[in-house]
């Protein structure tokens, strides 16, 4: 009698435990969705979502298939809508021929609407604590061999804490609009964003990208590849409070990494194991906070484009960029042009290659603004610094050269070039 009695009770409980979750989850098939790669599931997603909603938050499953959208969608706060990935997929079967596709299996979303309309509505905008997770997104009219065609934003960020989470942006226009929002979350995101991948703005409390990666995946074809590369800003940074950034990574942009000022402001932040592979300019910063950006163990290549140049400080910036522990390599022009009116620093870093077309060009050049070089390696028996007449302060000390030392000073401001070990 008691072993049935306990029986019971366990069976009950493991019932219970099982059973609860099932009660919050909505499958988008019992509202209409076809998940046949033709019929329109805008409207069956979106009754699905708002049903999770009136029941005050809940999960929202599309279940393997590919949807079909020729609307665009709204997250209601709460409210999570799910695919079966449970880590980011990758699908370059249109590229190398033999791969998997991302219409062969899983969770994915083929957009359709707003073509040639970028300033449309997002495809996917999420709300307070509303989360997108484990789908792929991807656009079946975008145009592979040639200058893309414009579309919205795939997903806009809004509210306070949405989610981005397992997500494959296989081919997008522009990929992630994460401003107008508090404490963004955006994590184990890939594909191939071609016009912008995130752009962060008006940002009052901490946001958070972590293991994102733009590759060109999707299409390596050489009028397409090369629009990108002549046009492509894979993440934007305008006003962003205490911003952090965290192992991320792309390839073959005009800019990877671009800060600006927007009508609100600039960006501060963390900026941990960040890498920009082939672009034109692997950093850019027009503007930035005076409390500064703090860019650590990052790797950058510049070796394409009229100008390859790794880091690019315009004449604009008035606030404190650092780079400390980074590396750069690639045969660019130049390491570093610097200018405007704030201070910028590189501490412990490693420069292997520049000045390609052997003109005489410096590693760094610095025509603006309070410069620090300090405890760096420079690699290539070539010019290292280049201090101009407008720099306010400089500071070149402790560093190791190759060859003879070429540091050359036209500021008759205050600088100090000291105890630099070359091997003359």
């Amino acid at each position: 009698m008691k072993k049935g009695l306990i029986a019971f009770l366990l069976f009950g409980l493991v019932t219970f435990v099982s059973a609860a979750p099932d009660a919050d989850v909505y499958s988008v098939l019992d509202f209409g969705a076809k998940a046949d790669g033709k019929t329109d599931d805008t409207a069956a997603f979106q009754k699905a979502l708002d049903a999770a909603s009136e029941a005050g938050g809940g999960i929202v499953y599309a279940p393997g298939g590919n949807y079909f959208f020729a609307g665009h969608l709204n997250l209601p706060k709460a409210v999570t809508l799910k695919g079966v990935w449970e880590s980011v997929p990758a699908h370059n079967g249109y590229r190398d021929h033999g791969a998997s596709k991302p219409v062969d299996g899983g969770t994915t979303f083929l957009v359709t609407e707003n073509e040639g309309n970028e300033d449309g509505a997002p495809f996917i905008t999420l709300h307070d604590n509303s989360t997108l997770k484990g789908v792929v997104i991807y656009y079946p009219n975008q145009i592979s061999d040639d200058e893309p065609k414009p579309y919205p934003w795939a997903i806009a960020m809004r509210g306070k804490n949405p989610a981005v989470l397992g997500v494959e942006l296989l081919n997008p226009y522009n990929g992630i609009d994460a401003s107008q929002n508090e404490r963004h979350l955006i994590r184990d995101v890939q594909g191939q964003p071609l016009r912008r991948g995130i752009f962060v703005d008006e940002i009052y409390d901490i946001g958070r990208i972590e293991d994102v990666h733009f590759n060109p995946w999707w299409s390596l074809k050489p009028r397409l590849f090369r629009w990108q590369q002549e046009h492509g800003e894979a993440f934007i940074f305008a006003r962003t409070d205490w911003q952090y950034v965290f192992n991320t990574f792309c390839y073959g942009y005009n800019i990877g990494y671009k800060f600006v000022k927007s009508e609100t402001g600039e960006c501060n932040g963390n900026f941990l194991g960040i890498g920009a592979d082939d672009c034109y300019a692997a950093v850019d910063v027009e503007d930035s906070a005076a409390f500064g950006l703090l860019i650590s163990n990052g790797e950058f290549t510049s070796f394409h484009g009229p100008d390859p140049t790794m880091v690019s400080i315009g004449a604009g910036n008035t606030g404190s960029v650092r780079f400390e522990n980074c590396a750069f390599w690639g045969p660019c022009n130049q390491i570093a042009k610097i200018d405007g009116h704030g201070t910028v620093g590189f501490g412990d870093c490693t420069f292997v290659q520049w000045d390609r077309n052997k003109e005489g060009r410096a590693a760094i050049q610095a025509n603006g603004g309070s410069v620090l070089v300090r405890g760096c390696e420079f690699q290539e028996d070539k010019p290292q610094v280049d201090v101009e007449q407008n720099v306010r302060r400089a500071v070149v000390t402790d560093n190791i050269l190759t060859g003879k030392a070429r540091i050359t000073n036209h500021s008759s401001h205050h600088v100090i070039i000291s105890n630099n070990s070359d091997d003359q």
